[in-house]
């Protein structure tokens, strides 16, 4: 019932990772590391997959083992950042709006490049 429970868990972290990944206010490491945890406790097969994913695997791999995040990564998740922050700006009914909007995306600019950067070997 636990590993049912973990997997559960672990599928919904995995769901809201992947998302957060597109959406700008949604933490993706957070939530793909839950994942990772909950698998690893929970069916090694889904571990494994997880692990073994081409795009979630070394980035999760590089995090966990604290070798930094890869810099293609950290160019990602900034480019979409700024990005849907930009367009929700754009859609916004109220202008100060676009200024709140303003402290996720410096929050999070913030906290990416304050974080180590992979080294090269990691890269994919």
């Amino acid at each position: 019932m636990v590993k049912l429970l973990l997997n559960i868990i672990g599928t919904l972290a995995l769901a809201l990772g992947i998302l957060g990944i597109f959406l700008p206010l949604l933490p993706a490491t957070p939530f793909l590391l839950l994942a990772s945890a909950c698998y690893l406790r929970g069916s090694e097969r889904l571990h494994r997959q997880l692990m073994a994913s081409r795009y979630i695997g070394p980035y999760l791999l590089a995090f966990q083992s604290n070798r930094g995040i890869p810099l293609r990564a950290k160019i990602w998740a900034l480019a979409l950042l700024w990005a849907s922050l930009a367009v929700s700006a754009w859609f916004a009914p109220l202008p100060w709006i676009r200024g709140l909007l303003l402290i996720p995306g410096i929050g999070v600019t913030i906290y990416l490049l304050r974080q180590k950067t992979a080294p090269a070997s990691t890269r994919r």
